[in-house]
């Protein structure tokens, strides 16, 4: 018998109740290949390949990661709270030593939802992964967290919800902004004033092939997550780069996934894009359950997998080179680039406009973060949807200094109910949310 020799936890959740739409790409089947395929290899019959159920996660969790209007129950479903529920499970798993690594293949996903929610954008309503980091820290006392984003499309939302916090490095690998969805992730998004060089893109062409997504892994990620020394890392573990998926035009293979699973050693993955259904995702997910597990996956590959049709060009190779080359600038000089952002005592303002692109919302923000030596900051957001909500969300990180703690009561408590339709409190060293 085949045993593993990193004991693996998976948690299949594919929502049979949830779908954006009957033939949208983001539906069921996504999964229910892939259990199909896990099934028919016998995998779940290897020694050390656990599957468990997933409960769902609370509200207070939900809570301590987002502003959802009016509230979750406006946003969310039950397969919701489920689905982010999966995470948890996993997490929880990893974390009371039941399994080394752990596969959360769940759905909907999660990683374009920020920190306030009014709605659905790129299929997320909330951000699974986030939801599950901070039920972590707080449950197992986790400090340093590395998120590194795999999916095709720029992991825009976990950004916006890590963008001020400088204990958690967020890395998105993606195909350039300039060609697909959301439009963002270049290597200019660096953190904001508090936590400068802890976000960092590595935006792809189209067409990278394995050779590319390696090479990346092995000359920017990997430098860069030894040096910052994370307790867990954590991979959005989206498949949409696969060659054959319809809404992307990368040329990933699933044993391209596998390698970049087995090099990065991640302690726990979370389902993400992917909407090849019965062309990649069966695949890919066995290849990343083998690596995760520490089994061999040379033999894995597609039917129709040609590596002379999807091998990459030479431009191709020079950009790669050039991005992985500039983020690790970047990097080197990331204290330098936080004194220049940080010249101005006082507070940081910065505008954003934000589309929800599969519930039709167009959102304002105005965001203020004071400028702190000895915490992350508390951030003000002022935001406001077309014709719904005005509404004043303010977050008080969980290691915020006491005058940061200050700053963030007095906005609270002295922010005018006639101006907002709702105000909220988010204060993390409390581990209370509360509302007005």
């Amino acid at each position: 018998m085949l045993t593993a020799k990193q004991k693996t936890g998976l948690v299949f959740f594919p929502a049979f109740d949830w779908a954006i739409s009957p033939n949208h790409p983001e539906r069921e089947e996504r999964l229910l290949y892939t259990q199909d395929q896990v099934f028919e290899e016998g995998l779940l019959d290897i020694e050390g390949l656990m599957e468990f159920k997933p409960d769902p996660v609370t509200l207070k969790d939900v809570q301590r990661v987002h502003f959802c209007v009016p509230d979750p129950w406006a946003v969310m479903t039950e397969s919701h709270f489920i689905s982010a529920g999966g995470a948890k499970t996993i997490g929880m798993q990893v974390m009371d030593g039941i399994v080394d690594r752990g596969f959360a293949l769940v759905r909907p996903p999660g990683h374009h939802a920020n920190r306030v929610v009014h709605g659905a954008r790129g299929f997320c309503n909330v951000n699974i992964e986030a939801i599950m980091i901070e039920y972590l820290r707080r449950a197992y006392g986790i400090d340093r967290v590395a998120i590194v984003d795999t999916d095709c499309h720029h992991g825009d939302g976990t950004q916006d919800i890590y963008w001020h916090d400088p204990d958690t490095l967020f890395i998105s690998i993606h195909q350039d902004g300039r060609t697909l969805y959301p439009g963002s992730g270049f290597l200019s998004e660096l953190g904001g004033p508090n936590a400068a060089g802890t976000t960092l893109n590595l935006p792809l062409p189209p067409h990278t092939s394995d050779d590319g997504f390696l090479y990346a892994i092995k000359h920017a990620v990997l430098p860069i997550l030894k040096e910052f020394k994370p307790q867990l890392i954590i991979n959005s573990a989206g498949q949409d780069n696969h060659y054959s998926d319809p809404i992307t035009n990368m040329n990933f293979s699933a044993h391209g996934y596998a390698e970049l699973t087995r090099l990065l050693q991640a302690h726990i993955a979370v389902l993400e894009g992917g909407y090849s259904i019965e062309g990649a995702l069966p695949y890919v997910n066995t290849g990343i359950i083998l690596a995760m597990a520490g089994l061999d996956y040379s033999h894995l590959r597609e039917p129709d997998y040609d590596p002379a049709q999807y091998r990459q060009s030479r431009e191709t190779d020079e950009w790669i080179e050039k991005t992985c080359d500039k983020a690790m600038e970047i990097w080197e000089h990331r204290h330098d680039l936080a004194e220049h952002m940080r010249r101005k005592p006082g507070c940081e303002q910065r505008s954003r406009n934000i589309f929800y692109d599969t519930d039709n919302i167009h959102e304002t923000q105005e965001e203020t973060i004071t400028i702190c030596d000895h915490c992350a900051g508390v951030l003000r957001i002022d935001s406001r949807a077309n014709g719904r909500n005005h509404i004043l969300a303010i977050h008080i990180p969980a290691k915020a200094c006491p005058a940061c703690q200050d700053q963030g009561h007095q906005w609270y408590d002295t922010a005018d109910t006639d101006q907002f339709d709702h105000i909220f409190l988010q204060d993390r060293v409390a581990d209370t949310y509360l509302q007005k």
